[in-house]
């Protein structure tokens, strides 16, 4: 546990500590702990914090209304296509938040597909920034409920119909409850998710809409008013705590003994009308709502003032004369995938430390730091990025100037997905195993390499592919800390967003275009290694 603490110690909880002591103390060093009611007394903090949780409570409603029939779908039936499906439905998952923003834009913004045929814009209304968290939280709910699902014993259900059931007394009576920790605990995730959204509202809702993570970062960037955002900080750290420690009792729950088959003797062929209707309307829900967005802003990317083209893509190799960039938007490829790789060895080295520290122990403490391990998922990025800049300038930890900061910001959000991949399968490990290799004279490292690796390399290929995928996307501590001299992919994108004209525009789309592409490949790879019994949480 030693260097995972000491990594979250340095470079999480030190920029966090940092920046909201700057908000909430004097110059002398006094705590001004007053600041806090007069800032949340204020009518527009009350109405950021207000449309903060009333968005994610209807996001996560409508994603488990629209998710919780694909989980079933993907979880009992098995039809032609199926990985690649499940392949493609987690696209959107891992894209940046403000590239989902950019695919709704091209949809349902100025000019976008719904402006066009029926005059209809959504982007100033706060339905896109529903629909917009419904696409990307899909599939947090299709593998944490559908992977629970795939492995139930059908015949807990089948008996309860001899016994005079009613299929839908057997589904609620036997079903439900060993799926409800499951549905709890993605449903928590989903509003964690959504209750910090930056990406998405800060695209789609512009000035009219705002929840706590945008207005951090509106009143860090723009305004300097570093008081009130340390006060939003603390609150949303007291709110995502208590989000955490919720999910961590529902994890205890879902791992209590149910009686679990391998997937694959589970998931047959739909039967009668009913499951092939269910089965299509799933697969309708799924195009409409992530294949539509997802389509529309690839399209974008090829039309151009002169018809179908690749303009807009031979425009990134070249810097254009309003000065968005100092070097040519290709450039953020090769830099995005850098830090990624370099992202994915830390948080695959942090995670898998972590992971293994705690399959080999329990207890409270142990407990407490697996819920400080999700802490990067749910506390401000814009809060971490903007402490790097004020911590890590000095010796001997001076790397405000240094690249290795931005990969050590997508680090910190790679983890938590390698310790919830890897957790599951170490645990499956029996340890006699070790202890037999202990007594024939083998090493712990020896022990590990002979006896947990053959079991969990599948687990950990996986685990690198989503740490990679989610750092290449991450947006909210890169935007503060990323040189313009070479900006990620995600903060290109941003930047070009922002500045108006039709080239910047469809230059926008085109590098998003690229990088769902290799996310989609990432995946679609994952998906080649992954079985049920090496998932994980995801």
């Amino acid at each position: 546990m030693a260097l995972p603490v000491a990594f979250f110690a340095v470079f999480f909880a030190w920029p966090v500590v940092s920046i909201v002591g700057r908000g909430v103390r004097t110059d002398d060093g006094a705590w001004q702990f007053g600041r806090i009611g007069e800032t949340l007394s204020r009518p527009d903090i009350l109405d950021v914090l207000w449309f903060t949780v009333w968005q994610a409570a209807a996001s996560t409603a409508l994603t488990l209304l629209v998710a919780l029939p694909g989980a079933y779908v993907f979880a009992r039936f098995a039809f032609p296509g199926k990985a690649v499906l499940r392949a493609v439905v987690t696209v959107p998952f891992v894209l940046p938040t403000v590239m989902v923003g950019t695919a709704f834009l091209a949809l349902v913004g100025r000019g976008g597909l719904f402006d066009e045929l029926w005059g209809v814009r959504l982007d100033t209304s706060v339905w896109a920034i529903l629909l917009a968290h419904m696409f990307f939280n899909y599939a947090v709910v299709v593998r944490t409920v559908g992977g629970l699902w795939a492995q139930l014993d059908p015949r807990q259900e089948e008996a309860a119909r001899v016994l005079g059931a009613s299929r839908w007394q057997a589904w609620r009576r036997v079903t439900l409850p060993a799926l409800a920790p499951s549905v709890a605990s993605a449903a928590l995730m989903v509003f964690l998710f959504t209750f910090t959204s930056f990406g998405v509202v800060q695209v789609l809702g512009g000035s009219a809409y705002s929840t706590m993570e945008a207005e951090i970062y509106r009143q860090t960037a723009r305004l300097l008013d570093l008081p009130t955002a340390a006060v939003l900080t603390l609150v949303q750290f007291a709110a995502v705590g208590a989000i955490l420690a919720v999910h961590a009792r529902t994890v205890r729950k879902r791992e209590s003994a149910l009686k679990l088959v391998p997937a694959e003797l589970t998931a047959r062929r739909p039967r009668g009308t009913g499951q092939w209707a269910l089965l299509g309307g799933v697969l309708l829900s799924v195009t409409l709502l992530i294949l539509l967005p997802l389509g529309v802003l690839v399209e974008r990317s090829f039309s151009t003032p002169d018809g179908y083209g690749l303009d807009y893509y031979r425009a990134l190799g070249s810097v254009d004369e309003g000065g968005t960039f100092l070097v040519p938007p290709m450039e953020a490829i090769g830099n995005s995938l850098e830090y990624a790789l370099v992202a994915t060895a830390v948080a695959l080295l942090i995670g898998g430390l972590a992971a293994a520290a705690l399959t080999r122990r329990a207890g409270r403490l142990v407990r407490g730091f697996d819920a400080l391990l999700m802490l990067p998922l749910g506390v401000s990025a814009v809060t971490v990025g903007f402490g790097f800049l004020i911590t890590l300038d000095e010796p001997p930890l001076d790397l405000r100037a240094s690249w290795i900061l931005v990969p050590l910001a997508q680090a910190l959000v790679g983890v938590p997905f390698v310790v919830r991949t890897m957790l599951p399968v170490l645990r499956a490990v029996d340890a006699r195993l070790r202890e037999a290799a202990a007594v024939l004279g083998a090493s712990p490292l020896k022990a590990w390499r002979e006896v947990d690796l053959p079991m969990v390399w599948r687990a950990l290929l996986i685990a690198a592919g989503f740490a990679f995928a989610v750092s290449l996307g991450e947006f909210g501590a890169t935007v503060f800390i990323a040189r313009p001299d070479n900006p990620t992919l995600p903060v290109a994108v941003a930047r070009l967003l922002g500045r108006p004209g039709e080239l910047n525009y469809g230059q926008a789309m085109a590098l998003s275009t690229i990088l769902m592409a290799v996310c989609a490949a990432a995946l679609l790879l994952l998906e080649r290694l992954r079985t049920e019994r090496t998932s994980g949480e995801f």
